[in-house]
């Protein structure tokens, strides 16, 4: 991967729908969505490249814009909350990161029957570090109804709500091999995103897992 090109590439499309950002409710939040997943993937390929200031400076705006377009997105649009949460712990933003998790709670997101609902409550639950609440939504997600919600990610998320290192070291390492053996990624950038989520989780509680990878910085 040239990640410079694809870098360039990202913050230019990125730049382009900001040119180019419609009035119209509709389509402004379609673009806005646009935008927040081109400046999260400039963000990634940044951070792949050790230019942390940079990737800083991206994961923000693709919070930023994440949470923009929530307003007046169809119902159900769970989706963003998480792009918000990723992208603000991604920054190391967590004063942000509380913040966009306390509106998170907000929408209702920890009692909808949507997994995805419920895993952004989650992400939610440990940046606030509501041990029992995370504990609560991680176990929900690892039943039955939670359908096709990726096993290794629940199953890190219950070991961080308590404490559990080597839990969680194990699961971390299913949710990483999960992205080693995929085909296709977000924005088609090669990076385990939901593992530098969880590792910088992890981090906060003192046992991160220290993986390595070719998709890890």
């Amino acid at each position: 991967m040239d990640w410079d090109a694809r870098a360039v590439a990202e913050e230019l499309r990125y730049r382009d729908g900001a040119a180019r950002l419609p009035g119209e409710a509709d389509s402004r939040q379609r673009q806005l969505v646009r935008m927040a997943m081109a400046a999260g993937g400039a963000g990634l390929c940044r951070l792949m490249q050790c230019r942390e200031a940079e990737a800083r400076g991206w994961f923000a705006r693709s919070g930023e814009r994440y949470r923009e377009s929530y307003e007046g997105a169809p119902p159900g649009s769970w989706g963003r909350l998480i792009g918000a949460l990723k992208a603000r712990i991604l920054a190391g933003d967590w004063e942000g990161a509380a913040q966009d998790a306390a509106w998170a709670r907000e929408t209702g997101s920890a009692t909808d029957a949507s997994p995805i609902a419920r895993y952004a409550a989650a992400l939610a639950a440990h940046i606030l570090e509501d041990d029992a609440e995370a504990a609560r939504l991680a176990a929900s997600l690892r039943t039955g109804d939670a359908g096709s919600f990726p096993a290794g990610v629940a199953a890190a998320l219950a070991a961080l709500a308590v404490g559990d290192g080597e839990a969680y070291g194990d699961a971390v390492g299913l949710v990483l091999r999960s992205f080693e053996e995929r085909d296709e990624y977000l924005e088609d950038v090669p990076v385990a995103d939901t593992v530098l989520v969880l590792e910088a989780l992890a981090a906060r509680r003192g046992f991160a897992a220290g993986l390595r990878s070719p998709l890890l910085p």
